[in-house]
């Protein structure tokens, strides 16, 4: 028997998994997602890639301000769902929704729980060097990603892997995942076990503050964070004066004080080996090379950056 579903999601991440629903044997009932932002100074409205995606399929549409009114509580109610799916949605599911009878209120949450609860899971794993990460299909309760997890699924995280990648990776495998956690709940046969207290670790959201490189740090730490925060926000440091965005680089064996540049090819020292930059942002510009920057910008060997 097919299931009758209500979706909330925001992001690009969202929309593998809401596609995944859509194409399926189970029913969508609504989306809820975040309301369109205006940006530019108000000349422009962005709306989510949620809202996008459902609109031009003609799926009924809602993105209040508040999910704690009677109005929205009424239509959850009228609506009727089986299973509320929430994904990146951005907002906290209020008590008295969670409290509706009949409903199973179901989180897709990329990480391995009870690790790195909270915003940023994905950024953190890369940030913190981690091996792997995964998605874990989870009962909704009051507290923050606490609830016991029914599935989950492993993918692993190589130095190489930046935000944009396995962000993407983890959409497709939160899709797949959904539908084998909907087949069981159709069939009765889930089970949720609750998360070890113990284990957990929290996956704070990304201070633009911390997008600062820090080459008092080891290269392989200053490259984890090159490659958790692309393409957005984005790494920097300060070069001539100039606000540069890092957007690749890799870690090079050589030594020497931290933030000195010690090869013409930018190189930057970093407490322990350094880093090689290889793709690079001014400031309001286009993406480019580190070698085409340095056909117009003159590195002083042994002088710093910051």
């Amino acid at each position: 028997m097919a299931l009758k579903i209500i979706f909330m999601g925001t992001p690009e991440f969202s929309v593998p998994i809401l596609k995944s629903l859509y194409e399926s044997n189970h029913s969508i009932l609504s989306v809820y997602t975040q309301s369109p932002k205006k940006k530019d100074r108000g000349q422009k409205i962005n709306f989510t890639p949620v809202y996008e995606f459902s609109k031009k399929n003609n799926i009924e549409l809602r993105y209040p301000e508040k999910l704690d009114t009677e109005e929205e509580i009424s239509f959850i109610k009228k609506s009727n769902p089986d299973v509320i799916i929430v994904v990146a949605y951005g907002k906290i599911i209020p008590a008295k929704i969670l409290d509706i009878h009949n409903i199973r209120f179901i989180n897709i949450h990329a990480s391995l729980l009870p690790k790195w609860r909270g915003a940023a899971p994905i950024q953190r794993s890369i940030m913190n060097l981690d091996n792997e990460t995964g998605i874990s299909i989870m009962k909704i309760i009051p507290k923050l990603d606490a609830g016991p997890v029914m599935m989950t699924s492993r993918i692993k995280i190589s130095k190489e892997t930046n935000y944009k990648k396995l962000s993407q990776e983890l959409s497709k495998l939160g899709a797949k995942l959904i539908l084998q956690s909907l087949n069981l709940i159709e069939n009765g046969k889930e089970k949720f076990i609750d998360q070890n207290e113990n284990e957990v670790t929290y996956a704070k959201k990304i201070d633009k503050r911390e997008s600062k490189i820090n080459w008092k740090e080891h290269a392989e730490k200053v490259i984890a964070k090159i490659n958790a925060l692309y393409p957005k926000p984005g790494t920097w440091f300060i070069h001539n004066g100039m606000r540069l965005k890092i957007l690749k680089a890799i870690e090079i064996e050589e030594t020497g004080e931290p933030g000195q540049i010690i090869k013409p090819n930018f190189t930057v020292a970093c407490a322990k080996n350094a880093v090689q930059l290889l793709e690079i942002q001014k400031e309001g510009k286009k993406i480019m090379k580190a070698s085409e920057y340095l056909k117009g910008n003159k590195l002083l060997i042994g002088s710093n950056v910051n």
